[in-house]
């Protein structure tokens, strides 16, 4: 099965122009499929090789059973599945196979949850825990002003690069989902945050001797991984008692719902989150509507009347 995961990783890359995140996402799903097979006897393994014409519905569906014993969610089955349905169209392309076995299993239903986000207090108060007047307190709060100015993803991010600013006009570029470029704009707090990140930045990588082009530098001076960004938030969510399950996401969440609350339409804030659907944008306005029924509840007189 090597040779054939290899296969599809260039064919991910080459072809289909996809981020190392969504390869990484790919190769990982394909492993642990791997893995379950050879575990539990399915896919007839032949002189210690899995051949994918030997892998029919009954492994797919007992892989997605046993994901399920093993209390993965609806969405997470999904694109599991989604991911082998990919590799076995791509099998079929090259004449490895002659049917994508995964095309005919029904997609498991996924969880209607809705995303979890932070009040505008919560965010404010978040915003203020790093100390800015050194090299990495600086670093923090740009990040996180950023992160809500502009409702970035956490890869995108990581991946700005000095070019990629334009401060005077308060505008930054992002690579998203298959390397699709978009124009931000961006908070004067945040504009004025890196700015001050800038001058910190500089100082330090004069004494390295190093001109790294990433925005965002590790305190070695290199780029900062997305690992990295995730355990900084940790850091001041654990220090500072923050309720509730705090994620990077949770402020691309916060900045969508909180532009919705403010009247902002929702085309416009599908451009800025870079979801190629509206209906991906469209969750956010379940929270909007609870919103607005607790307004309408405390102001509307007939809504008072018992």
């Amino acid at each position: 099965m090597e040779k054939y995961i290899q296969d599809f990783k260039s064919y991910l890359i080459a072809e289909k122009n996809a981020s190392p995140h969504t390869v990484s996402s790919y190769l990982i799903d394909l492993y642990q499929f791997v893995t379950f097979l050879r575990e539990s006897g399915h896919g007839e393994v032949q002189e210690g090789t899995l051949h994918p014409k030997n892998i029919d519905r009954l492994a797919i569906r007992s892989f997605l059973g046993y994901l399920y014993e093993n209390s993965a969610g609806g969405a997470t089955m999904a694109r599991k599945l989604s991911t082998l349905s990919s590799f076995f169209r791509f099998l079929c392309r090259e004449g490895y196979v002659e049917t994508n076995v995964a095309k005919t299993i029904p997609s498991p239903k996924k969880e209607n949850r809705l995303p979890s986000y932070l009040s505008v207090d919560e965010v404010f108060r978040l915003l203020n825990l790093p100390d800015r007047k050194s090299l990495l307190g600086a670093r923090d709060g740009a990040m996180l002003e950023l992160f809500y100015s502009t409702g970035v993803r956490i890869s995108e991010l990581v991946g700005i690069r000095m070019q990629d600013l334009h401060l005077p006009q308060r505008m930054v570029k992002v690579r998203g989902k298959g390397k699709k470029e978009r124009l931000l704009p961006m908070g004067q707090k945040s504009a004025d945050a890196i700015e001050d990140y800038i001058e910190f930045r500089g100082k330090r990588i004069a004494k390295l001797h190093a001109a790294p082009e990433e925005l965002f530098l590790n305190f070695r001076g290199r780029g900062i991984s997305v690992r990295g960004v995730r355990k900084i938030l940790e850091k001041y969510i654990r220090q500072n008692n923050f309720t509730g399950k705090i994620s990077p996401h949770s402020l691309r969440h916060s900045f969508a719902t909180h532009m919705l609350d403010a009247g902002a339409d929702l085309r416009s804030i599908q451009e800025m989150l870079g979801h190629s659907s509206l209906s991906t944008t469209q969750k956010y306005t379940h929270l909007t509507i609870d919103r607005l029924l607790e307004v309408y509840d405390k102001a509307h007189p007939r809504a008072r009347v018992k």
